[in-house]
């Protein structure tokens, strides 16, 4: 009767074998997470996007986002002629100081104080912006306009620098009715659109 010998099985890894890598263990090797971070899912942060470069702004746009960054006082009818009266009183006396009393350059100064008038007035009170300018425009032209002996001649002095400089008067005035012509019709059309949006369902 024949023996048949039997090997005993070996287990384990055999020694003369060197290890298989991670992709012929069992199909796709998964990466462990890193210590700390198990079961949350890994954020990438996305690149900052920069402006692509493009031609500068208008001049008009730089001049918005410059008055956009002055204070926005609201001032009434009175207070905008206190404002405009003190501004264009100091100025005139700076102007006198100076540039020896210098009607040009007192118009020059007249006009962006006409137009922070217009603009710092508020909405109740946008009509009384175009009437106090000019007021201050006189007022504040008492230092600069030339004054003779007695109050007949500082008189004349005064109506000949207001003839005289009647075209930066004008024009600041002018500008300060533009002003208020397009704030008030922006609020028209804000009050117009407040009335026909429909009302919010509950």
């Amino acid at each position: 009767m024949e023996q048949y010998s039997t090997r005993p099985a070996q287990y384990g890894p055999q020694r003369n074998r060197a290890p298989l890598p991670a992709q012929g263990r069992g199909g796709a090797a998964t990466a462990r997470p890193p210590a700390g971070r198990v079961g949350r899912p890994v954020r990438q942060r996305p690149a900052p996007v920069r402006p692509a470069p493009g031609p500068p702004g208008s001049p008009v746009a730089r001049v918005v986002r410059a008055l956009r960054g002055l204070p926005n006082p609201r001032l009434t009818g009175l207070g905008g002629g206190l404002f405009c009266a003190a501004v264009m009183t100091l100025l005139g006396f700076l102007d006198e100081l100076l540039f020896g009393a210098s009607l040009t350059v007192y118009g020059v100064l007249f006009v962006p104080v006409s137009l922070l008038t217009a603009l710092w007035v508020r909405r109740g009170d946008l009509l009384t912006a175009p009437v106090v300018v000019p007021i201050a425009y006189a007022v504040g032209l008492v230092a600069v306009a030339e004054s003779g002996d007695g109050p007949s001649g500082r008189l004349m002095g005064l109506v000949t620098a207001l003839a005289t400089g009647a075209g930066w008067l004008y024009g600041g005035t002018l500008i300060a009715g533009t002003v208020v012509i397009v704030r008030r019709i922006r609020l028209v059309r804000r009050r117009a659109a407040a009335r026909n949006r429909p009302p919010a369902r509950p």
